[in-house]
């Protein structure tokens, strides 16, 4: 990829594609929408009903290297989906038009890239997605050692948050007390805001820890 090249609009219709695809907008889309969201395109395995268990094909009650095999194929959809979409948008300039828009932004945050947008977008819906993104960016040249251990440290905590906040902790917020009122108070989004802030500050943990090596070096 030219690192200098300048990107026309097909590369800012293309930026602007992968966005809203890997943003999970039309993730809830009950319609045609729905072909341009990542989650939907991946779909679901389907369910074997046995009674009184609904399973997929990797089961109950697996161990070991076995069950960790069959875990391991169920990731290979969503990584396959996401290297092909964003080989595709890559091919049509989306990354230089990322690096020029959103390095400003991602740079003082996290230290980071403007072509690392579209893989912090994918990992707030898919770790897997996310994990393959920063590897294909790594091996490009795009970021470094140090700035792939910062994606990490960002990445691994509370991963995939938008995906697991809405389909799993959102339901907290229709718990009730005993006297029927609700358990929790607060907006649903100050908990994913929070989230989203110790994301960050545990990414600027690490980088401070590697600046404040490189400084001991220095003076040693």
């Amino acid at each position: 990829m030219e690192k200098d090249k300048k990107p026309g609009i097909m590369a800012y219709l293309a930026l602007l594609f992968a966005i809203v695809f890997f943003s999970g907008i039309f993730s809830k889309a009950d319609n045609w929408l729905g072909i341009f969201d990542f989650t939907v395109l991946n779909g679901k395995f389907g369910s074997i009903i046995t009674e009184p268990k609904t399973l997929t094909f990797t089961g109950a009650e697996g161990s070991g290297a076995r069950d960790g095999l069959l875990f391991g194929f169920s990731l290979l959809p969503s990584v396959m989906l996401a290297i092909g979409v964003v080989n595709v948008v890559e091919y049509l300039g989306a990354l230089d038009a990322a690096k020029h828009l959103l390095t400003p932004i991602l740079r003082p945050i996290l230290g980071l890239p403007g072509s690392a947008a579209l893989t912090l977008i994918a990992s707030l819906q898919s770790t897997d997605a996310g994990g393959s993104m920063t590897k294909m960016l790594y091996d490009s040249g795009d970021i470094n050692e140090e700035q792939k251990t910062v994606f990490a440290a960002f990445q691994f905590s509370a991963g995939a948050p938008i995906t697991n906040y809405f389909a799993i902790g959102a339901g907290l917020f229709a718990l009730t007390n005993a006297d029927k009122t609700q358990a929790i108070t607060v907006p649903m989004l100050v908990p994913l805001i929070i989230i989203f802030a110790l994301k960050i500050f545990g990414a600027n943990l690490i980088r401070f820890y590697f600046k404040s090596k490189s400084n001991k070096e220095i003076k040693a």
